[in-house]
Formats: C-alpha cells, sequence, structure tokens
C-alpha cells in the first residue's frame, strides 16, 4: 500500500474568511464548578474552564482522570449535575442540544465502533452533515462529495471515498473520523485521543496533520485529550492537567507542562522537555 500523502502547510481551506472571536462570541467553552456524578462516583469534581477562540488545547491525565467526560460536556453529548457549561455561547440545559451539536466537530474511539464496517468512507464523512452514522435516505449535492473527498485527500485518504471502513487500518480509521468531524465546517473541534492505538508511523503521520491544522488560521478552535505527552501536536497553545476529576493545573502549554505538574497528575516522579515543538516525558 502507498504512503499517505505528506501535509501541506496548511492542510486545508475551511472557510474563505478567517475566523473571528467577534463572530465565535467571547468564550467557546466555558464550564463553572461543572460536576459529573453517576450514582455514587464523580466523575468530575468542579471544574472551571475557560477556552478562548482559536486556543489550541490538550487535555492530559491518567485512565479514570475525567477526561473523556469533559470532552461529553463540551461536545454538549452531556449535562453537568451541577455548575454550568457554556459552549458556543450556549448554555447546556437552556438551548437545543440537535442544534448545538451542528456547530462541534467530534471524532472518538466510541463513535468509530458505530461506524457500519460496510459503509463507504466517503459517506462516513459526508453524513457528518445530517448527523447520522451511515448513510440512508438522505441526499447530497456534488458540493457536499466533492467537499468529503478533498477533506479525505487533505488526511492522506486520496483515492480512498469508495473503500468500505471496515477494510481500513487503524491510523486510515482516525482520519476519517477527522474528516467527518470537519465535514460540517464546526466552530469547535474535538479529538478524543485521535492517536490511540497508532504505531510510531501512524501516530507521526497523523500528529504532524493536525499540527498543519493547527496553524491554520480558519480552522476550528480544538480541544485534543490525550494520555501521552509525545502525541501533543506542533502549534497547540494550552493544556488542562485532570486527575481523579479535578484540575491540577490550566493554562499556556509551556507553563503547565512541568515536571511538578506532570508528576502531580499521573503519581509519579516525571521530567518532562519540550525539544523541536514537541514533548518528551519519562520517569525520573
Amino acid at each position: 500500500m502507498a504512503a499517505p500523502e505528506p501535509p501541506s502547510e496548511s492542510l486545508i481551506t475551511l472557510r474563505t474568511e478567517p475566523r473571528s472571536g467577534a463572530a465565535l462570541g467571547d468564550r467557546v467553552v466555558r464550564m463553572e464548578a461543572a460536576t459529573v456524578r453517576r450514582g455514587p462516583v464523580t466523575l468530575l469534581d468542579g471544574v472551571d474552564w475557560t477556552v478562548e477562540p482559536d486556543d489550541r488545547w490538550v487535555v492530559l491525565g491518567p485512565n479514570g482522570a475525567g477526561k473523556t467526560t469533559l470532552l461529553r460536556l463540551a461536545a454538549a453529548e452531556l449535562h453537568p449535575t451541577r455548575g454550568t457549561v457554556d459552549v458556543l455561547g450556549e448554555r447546556l440545559g437552556r438551548v437545543n442540544l440537535v442544534e448545538l451539536r451542528t456547530r462541534i466537530g467530534l471524532s472518538s474511539a466510541s463513535l468509530g465502533l458505530r461506524v457500519p464496517t460496510d459503509e463507504i468512507v466517503r459517506d462516513v464523512v459526508v453524513s457528518a452533515g445530517y448527523g447520522v452514522l451511515g448513510r440512508w435516505r438522505e441526499r447530497y449535492d456534488a458540493a457536499d462529495t466533492d467537499r468529503a473527498e478533498e477533506l479525505l485527500a487533505a488526511l492522506g485518504l486520496r483515492g480512498f471515498a469508495t473503500r468500505a471502513y471496515g477494510t481500513l487500518s487503524e491510523g486510515e480509521r482516525k482520519r476519517a473520523l477527522i474528516a467527518r468531524a470537519l465535514m460540517t465546517d464546526p466552530e469547535l473541534l474535538l479529538l478524543d485521543e485521535p492517536a490511540a492505538g497508532l504505531d510510531l508511523g501512524g501516530r507521526e503521520d497523523l500528529v504532524s496533520r493536525l499540527a498543519a491544522l493547527s496553524t491554520d488560521p480558519a480552522a476550528p478552535t480544538s480541544v485534543l485529550v490525550t494520555h501521552h505527552v509525545e502525541e501533543i501536536p506542533r502549534g497547540y497553545t494550552h493544556g488542562l492537567l485532570l486527575r481523579g476529576g479535578r484540575v491540577v493545573e490550566a493554562g499556556p502549554l509551556d507553563d503547565v507542562l512541568t515536571d511538578d505538574n506532570l508528576s502531580a497528575t499521573f503519581g509519579l516522579p516525571l521530567a518532562v522537555q519540550r525539544r523541536r515543538g514537541r514533548y518528551l516525558a519519562w520517569l525520573r
């Protein structure tokens, strides 16, 4: 199989004009004392978090830290048990969630598991316009299918449009889901562990494409969840560290990713270093 095409300096033109804070409002995401409980278990505990227009956030933490729960709040997939969550200027609990979700692009492993294996890759992408997984009787015009194929090509999947989703490798599936997340030209892009399960080559290819996307002035505000600092693309600006459902630290990435903060987050004596715009971490 041929290697995927390398990403261009600008991954893809998503809009004819760059996004602006005025267009999106003052805040993209704002959480105040956001708490999520399920029975006796507290998944998130009093989280305060603000995402500004054009931010590129990475959310880090161990298994069970609450990262996916945080992302689901930002994706308007669940409501907080206590506290408030505003997404794209709308307060959860006071807004039509179906309409709000059309403004958010989401890529996650759980979403990938719901895609029918026999679905054509182009249809996986284009069906995001109707918020469905699997094309049925919806109608799409040539502009829709052209955009889907353009996004696939930008993510290294040129020529894959008519392949069955189930025939793709893990890395190819991840890139197809990111293309789907970008299909509706979202104002907020949420990526839940996009590099999980990839080999070294697949991870580096994906991270380089996300770095290209992060520098595109037309790209949406982004939040990426990961377990590993090595998966943080160049161009990401802010970091949020979670442990046990609580915020350890949040702010500009270089201020957040310190030895002490990372050690407190993962419960081990860790060292972290930035090299050529990327991060490395190891046990001291």
